[in-house]
Order: C-alpha cells, then sequence, then structure tokens
C-alpha cells in the first residue's frame, strides 16, 4: 500500500490537529507548509489529505472533508488582523498576506460586501516588513498576526470578530481535504484521534510551543482552548455555507459545489 501524504501548517492553531500524528499514523509521511502551498500541492498530487484554506476545497470542487475537524471560531480569531490606517470605509488598498487565502477572501468579502468598498490588492511576502507597507491596511494571519504590534496603523480589525458580529454565525478557516480517488483507511481514525489527544493536551502543547513563538505561555493555553473551535457541525457548516455564497456572489469561487464527507472516521482503530 502507497503511503499516504498528509499536508498541514506549521502554526500553534493546527499543533493540535496533529498531536502524535507521526505516532498514530505510522503508514502516513506529515509534510508542513503555508496554507497556500498546501492547497497547491494537494491540486498537484503531491499530498492525499491536507489541512487547506476552506475557500481552495470551494475552488477545487472534487475534495471530500474529514468529517467533524476543522479550525474555527465563534467570535474573535486573534491570528487573523486587519490592520489599518484608516476605518473601513476609507480603506482603498490592501497587502494580503502572502501565505493566506481563505483570510484574503474574507477580507474582500468584508470590504465589500458589508462595507461597500473596493479597495487594490496586493501580495504582501512573507519575508517583507508589514510596518513598511505602502498601503492602506495589511492582512496578518497565523503566528506572524499573533506576533504583530504594527503602532503605525491605529486600527486593528479582528476578522473572526467581524464576521460573527456581522453574521452571527461561526468561521471555519481550515479543514481536512481529501484528494479526489484516495482511500484514507485507518489514517481517518488517526486524524480523529490526533484531534482528541491534541485538545486535551492544550497546556502542554502551549507550554511547548509559546516560548519560540515569543509568545506567553497562558496566552496561548487560552487561545488553543478559548478562542480556536476544532469541530465541524451544524452552525460551523451553516457559517462555511454562507461564507460560499459571497464569496461565488463576488466571483472569488464556482457555484455550484457542496460539501461532500469523506468516509465516516471509525470509532476505534481496526
Amino acid at each position: 500500500m502507497e503511503r499516504i501524504r498528509i499536508g498541514a501548517v506549521n502554526y500553534l492553531n493546527t499543533k493540535p490537529l496533529i498531536c502524535d500524528l507521526d505516532k498514530l499514523a505510522p503508514e502516513a509521511d506529515l509534510i508542513l507548509d503555508l496554507p497556500s502551498r498546501l492547497a497547491d500541492r494537494l491540486a498537484e498530487g503531491q499530498l492525499d489529505v491536507a489541512l487547506i484554506p476552506v475557500i481552495e476545497y470551494f475552488r477545487a470542487g472534487s475534495y471530500s472533508i474529514v468529517p467533524d475537524i476543522s479550525i474555527a471560531t465563534r467570535g474573535p480569531v486573534l491570528s487573523v488582523t486587519l490592520f489599518s490606517r484608516v476605518p473601513w470605509s476609507e480603506i482603498r488598498s490592501v497587502a494580503l498576506d502572502a501565505g493566506s487565502r481563505t483570510s484574503a477572501a474574507l477580507t474582500q468579502v468584508l470590504l465589500r460586501k458589508r462595507h461597500g468598498v473596493t479597495p487594490h490588492l496586493r501580495p504582501l511576502a512573507m519575508d517583507s516588513a508589514a510596518d513598511e507597507v505602502d498601503a492602506d491596511a495589511v492582512l496578518l494571519i497565523g503566528d506572524r498576526a499573533m506576533r504583530a504590534c504594527l503602532p503605525g496603523f491605529p486600527h486593528a480589525f479582528d476578522l473572526g470578530q467581524e464576521w460573527y458580529d456581522w453574521t452571527g454565525l461561526p468561521f471555519v478557516y481550515a479543514v481536512w481535504a481529501v484528494r479526489e480517488g484516495v482511500e484514507l483507511g485507518r489514517v481517518a481514525w488517526a486524524l480523529a484521534e490526533a484531534k482528541r489527544r491534541g485538545l486535551a493536551r492544550a497546556g502542554l502543547i502551549a507550554h511547548r510551543e509559546a516560548p519560540a513563538l515569543g509568545l506567553d505561555a497562558g496566552f496561548c493555553r487560552r487561545y488553543l482552548s478559548n478562542i480556536l473551535h476544532f469541530d465541524l457541525g451544524p452552525r460551523e457548516q451553516a457559517g462555511l455555507h454562507h461564507y460560499y455564497m459571497l464569496a461565488c456572489e463576488l466571483g472569488l469561487a464556482p457555484g455550484g459545489v457542496t460539501l461532500r464527507f469523506a468516509e465516516e472516521v471509525l470509532a476505534t482503530a481496526n
């Protein structure tokens, strides 16, 4: 049997979903990369299952989703921030974190559908200094966003909170997407078990990861335990569908894509 290639993001918010995955799925290879690159590699057949930005699930239109696992919020997210020199209605140019796709599309949805403005968009390279960007606003995601201060930008809009205040729905940032024709087998169980272990060990993960990130361990613990949610229940699916409909209206995703789930995860390993 060929080895299953699993792609994940090397951010703090991913750590609970890949806890002990090397032990739980010794028949698989775990590959860490940026969210945008994971989506490209899954599309190119270099990965079999990957934790990809949800907008890429809809753009591909051929993947299935591992059930009941996501990275989502029901309010603030802390790790997806639009720093701005001006209020929403005055934004005319935005630099978008090159690692982002779902959050880049969410920025456009909020700007165009909620605030009625259509700014000029440009990419922000991962190695570019965000506080020196020549734009009204800059979108940062992941650990980079949590560390950023950007004192020259008076406004710091948390996009998870902005979405929730507008819609009252959770926002889903990423899901495990399975490439068409791939049978995960026992790896499906391993992904579910990794999530269970990761949530149970949030404090240990926070203590381990915080020093390298330059963040307080207590803050990291609250982020993993209280800010993020890792389920994909009915409310999360409702938020996901609403986001997709708005993205379609703006031409950011093709129409006609539904949520298709991979074979149900086994309750126990075979």
